[in-house]
């Protein structure tokens, strides 16, 4: 067999059937050994942000990689974006990338590029293979790379000549290192500070935000009376009816200082240190008060389930605890679109053990509290800043998970980065009701604007605006195949909604606001 061929048999073996791509040259013979070699399928993305956001939802929904096929260093500079937001999210992401061959990169062709120091920019593992016959090997490494806890970023390099070149052999794929276990003295450290007394916060990500996690974490809050937190957006997170309700942190930094006002003890579970998204003039850069301690119960790589019920039993708390219940009832309302009003009435009309993708930015700040208790689901969010995220991990999570709905809520100018994978959801008839908010303005900049100190003025009003000429979504969808409808009040968009969530297959709603 050639180097592609081992290539795609050892994705096989490694349990890694699906591959994301964007192909161009450098990348013919893997597209040719997918006809001769069966179990993978293939998606085609139209840009590669696309790609890589998909191999991101999927990776999120799976608990372990896809694969994402990129052309040369431009390919992979061009999906690098959500490559960053899923490294964020410590999603398991394998990108094989096209190159020329050896022998050609000393002629410096207009696509020769410093791909090797592009791709260590943005992963964890990085391995350019360098004959057919290692091809196999290289690949089995990538995939125990991408699978180590708690998920990372693998690039494979493959020039086109390993591709095409014969003498390739299957790999070996070995297991990925299970987490690791925190030890005892940790656990007895952390009790100990949370019984010198103070109010605590604990704060979730990753694992720890599992529904085990969580009911891990609300055995910890019962027994000791801490509060518990996660960041401002969230990889994966069990929520609604039944889960322990867990808020966020604040975006805003001034919000964000208030809620941590007076805290003594900070404990992080699979969490780094609560951090000020911006320096932002005259403010601090870590949230934490002074004169608190913070500490670590459980690292990212580390079992955070196990850490949170050894805390629990160590303090003597109830294996099983009431998960508080929120009395606030999701009702659908009328009116133009409001924040919180639209929280309430989505709460009250998302289905049941939904999946929802959500990158609103300002239209989604409220979301949070007023969904406790709207159907369980899986939400999923941009943990790394980098827009344009929502569309393809939607697609990707549909994907992943084909029997159940997706919801996208997505910022329009957030949107147009990635607007393309609307497409793809068309082509694969994936099961997702995309919402878009269409206020025609990169709206959280004017926030941040003040909050640096500076005022709106000709310049900010004129980059910042998004109405000449209108982004037309109902228009950008039909494009692309997909069914569409244009709202402006709250009663309009549930009757839309109710009505594509009782069917299958792609919808777009935009909501005017």
């Amino acid at each position: 067999m050639n180097g592609a061929e081992s290539l795609i048999h050892t994705l096989v073996a490694g349990e890694v059937d699906t591959c994301f791509a964007n192909p161009g040259t450098s990348e013919m013979h893997f597209v040719s050994a997918l006809d001769r070699v069966e179990g993978v399928k293939c998606v085609l993305g139209l840009s590669e942000i696309v790609v890589t956001g998909c191999a991101d939802g999927y990776g999120r929904m799976r608990g372990r990689p896809a694969a994402t096929l990129l052309h040369c260093g431009p390919g992979f500079t061009n999906g690098i974006a959500n490559i960053h937001n899923a490294r964020r999210a410590l999603t398991p992401m394998l990108n094989i990338v096209g190159d020329h061959a050896t022998y050609h990169r000393v002629f410096d062709a207009p696509l020769t590029s410093d791909l090797e120091g592009f791709a260590k920019s943005a992963s964890h593992w990085v391995r350019s293979s360098v004959a057919a016959s290692t091809v196999g090997a290289d690949c089995a490494a990538a995939i125990k790379a991408a699978n180590t806890a708690p998920g990372q970023i693998a690039t494979l390099i493959l020039p086109a000549d390993t591709a095409w070149g014969e003498g390739g052999e299957v790999g070996l794929v070995q297991a990925a290192p299970t987490r690791r276990l925190v030890d005892e003295p940790t656990v007895a450290a952390v009790a100990a500070q949370i019984k010198v007394g103070g109010p605590t916060i604990f704060v979730l990500f990753g694992q720890a935000l599992s529904e085990a996690g969580l009911v891990a974490a609300n055995r910890v809050a019962h027994i000791s009376g801490a509060k518990l937190k996660t960041n401002a957006q969230v990889s994966r997170m069990a929520r609604g009816r039944g889960r322990v309700p867990v808020d966020r942190i604040p975006y805003s930094i001034d919000s964000a200082l208030k809620v941590f006002e007076g805290v003594k003890n900070i404990i992080l579970v699979g969490a780094k240190a609560p951090t000020a998204f911006f320096a932002y003039p005259n403010k601090p850069s870590l949230i934490a008060p002074k004169g608190s301690q913070t500490s670590v119960l459980a690292r990212q790589d580390e079992d955070s389930i196990a850490a949170l019920n050894a805390l629990a039993d160590f303090l003597g708390a109830p294996v099983n605890v009431p998960i508080p219940v929120d009395t606030r009832k999701p009702e659908i309302l009328s009116g133009p679109f409001d924040p919180e009003a639209f929280a309430l009435t989505f709460a009250a009309l998302l289905p049941e053990n939904a999946i929802v993708c959500e990158d609103a930015v300002t239209s989604g700040r409220a979301l949070f509290a007023p969904t406790f208790n709207a159907a369980p689901n899986d939400w999923l969010q941009n943990t790394g800043g980098a827009i344009g995220f929502a569309f393809p991990c939607a697609t990707g999570a549909a994907v992943a998970s084909p029997g159940r709905k997706v919801v996208c809520l997505q910022a329009d100018g957030a949107g147009m980065y990635s607007l393309q994978s609307l497409w793809t959801q068309v082509r694969e008839q994936l099961d997702i009701v995309n919402v878009v908010f269409a206020n025609s303005v990169y709206k959280i900049l004017y926030g941040e604007l003040l909050a640096v100190g500076a005022e709106p003025g000709r310049a900010s009003n004129e980059l910042f605006d998004l109405s000449r000429p209108h982004l037309d979504w109902v228009s950008l969808a039909t494009g692309m195949g997909m069914e569409s409808v244009s709202v402006n009040t709250l009663d309009a968009f549930a009757d839309v909604f109710k009505s594509a969530c009782n069917r299958r297959g792609p919808f777009l709603i935009e909501f005017k606001i």
